[in-house]
């Protein structure tokens, strides 16, 4: 029998977040049989750093400093990487993609496998530090990594356009387990009851960390504007730094008188439960994503979406929702009344054919046979059952 492939993912932090939900869950879905994996983060590794370990992995942090890579650091991975002689090193996000590929070089030309989870528009959509990094990292593409998986079509032009070898790029959607992610009629009315809900009220929500490319003010103003012509409706928002303590959030929810109708909930590790709540789920990203984790989420528990067309957003929706421009609260605003307008059993009817999408197209198992495919063809071990 062959010996497992070994495989060390690292990435830059393991926070709460789409690619480090990604790495969780391709490292728990891929057979232990054939695969040995560790992780390890640069930086935090909590929360999603104990989901990974209660699953058996191994994961370490070095706690680096965020911010432009420290030579150190690369020092540090160079010697982790001797030590657990991977066939592969699986990097994730840009910092881990430069540090994982020179400490990959200088440790011996171990194969590694680069990971964009980013669509950059322009210099704007990153912070200039970590734009200077993906620069770099298009310099060094030639030389550093043996393959590119990014996790979006979008991702992929943008980084082309911007030097990436294209050559070496693929393209591996996020891949949803449909087996957590489902339709719960309990979780409706169990949320409804946490935030003293009438049953019979709208809900409308988005999963999303406080940050200026997920725009959080669209949806607020959003908000308002729907609650101008009916009064049915209430707003969940959660993710990290999305509570009360945010004042620039918080203010805005005030300013607008919505206290009353805007649920803000901060970081919350029950997201199936609280997407299976939603009459609606949104995205209202001003720019950078790729493909977001959270509107296939939302699916796969039979929730129509509106997204705003950024990244592949509007490739993951297709007809079972709607998508309209970023930064534009009136459109937003507008495309949830349509929805909501519906009869409810043509909504459901709606939800139903957009889990069916994500069921057909971007399951976790079709997007774990791609990364085994990838992996069987760098290493030349059979790695498929």
């Amino acid at each position: 029998m062959n010996a497992p492939c070994r495989i060390l993912h690292m990435i830059t932090s393991l926070q709460m977040g789409g690619a480090e939900m990604a790495l969780y869950r391709l490292a728990t879905t891929l057979d232990p049989n054939l695969f040995r994996q560790s992780v390890i983060s640069l930086t935090r590794d909590k929360p999603v750093g104990d989901l990974i370990r209660s699953a058996g992995i191994p994961v370490e942090s070095l706690e680096l400093r965020p911010g432009f890579p420290d030579p150190r650091g690369i020092f540090r991975l160079k010697r982790k990487i001797s030590a657990v002689d991977p066939d592969i090193v699986q990097t994730w996000m840009y910092h881990a993609d430069l540090m994982g590929g020179l400490a990959a070089k200088l440790a011996g030309s171990y194969p590694v496998v680069w990971n964009i989870r980013h669509t950059i528009t322009d210099k704007g959509s990153l912070k200039t530090s970590t734009y200077r990094i993906a620069s770099v990292n298009a310099l060094l593409s030639r030389y550093l990594p043996t393959k590119i998986i990014c996790n979006a079509n979008a991702a992929k032009q943008t980084h082309v356009a911007m030097g990436y070898d294209e050559s070496k790029m693929l393209v591996i959607e996020n891949g949803f387990d449909l087996s957590r992610f489902v339709p719960d009629k309990t979780s409706r009315q169990d949320v409804r009851n946490e935030l003293e809900l009438p049953g019979n009220g709208k809900l409308i929500g988005m999963a999303a960390r406080y940050h200026p490319q997920k725009d959080h003010a669209n949806f607020v103003r959003a908000a308002a504007l729907l609650l101008q012509k009916r009064q049915d409706v209430d707003f969940l928002l959660w993710g990290d730094n999305v509570d009360d303590s945010n004042l620039i959030l918080a203010e805005l929810v005030h300013s607008l008188d919505l206290q009353n109708h805007v649920h803000m909930l901060g970081l919350r590790m029950d997201g199936q439960r609280l997407f299976s709540a939603l009459d609606i789920a949104t995205l209202s990203s001003a720019y950078g994503e790729a493909f977001p984790q959270v509107i296939g989420e939302a699916m796969a528990c039979g929730v129509p979406c509106v997204v705003t067309d950024v990244g592949d957003s509007a490739r993951i929706v297709e007809n079972t929702g709607r998508v309209i421009p970023p930064r534009d609260p009136q459109a937003l605003a507008n495309a949830w009344d349509k929805l909501l307008s519906m009869p409810d059993v043509e909504r459901t009817r709606l939800g139903l054919s957009a889990r069916e999408r994500i069921k057909n197209l971007f399951s976790i198992e079709v997007t774990t046979k791609k990364y085994s495919q990838v992996y069987q063809a760098i290493t030349k071990k059979p790695v498929l059952e």
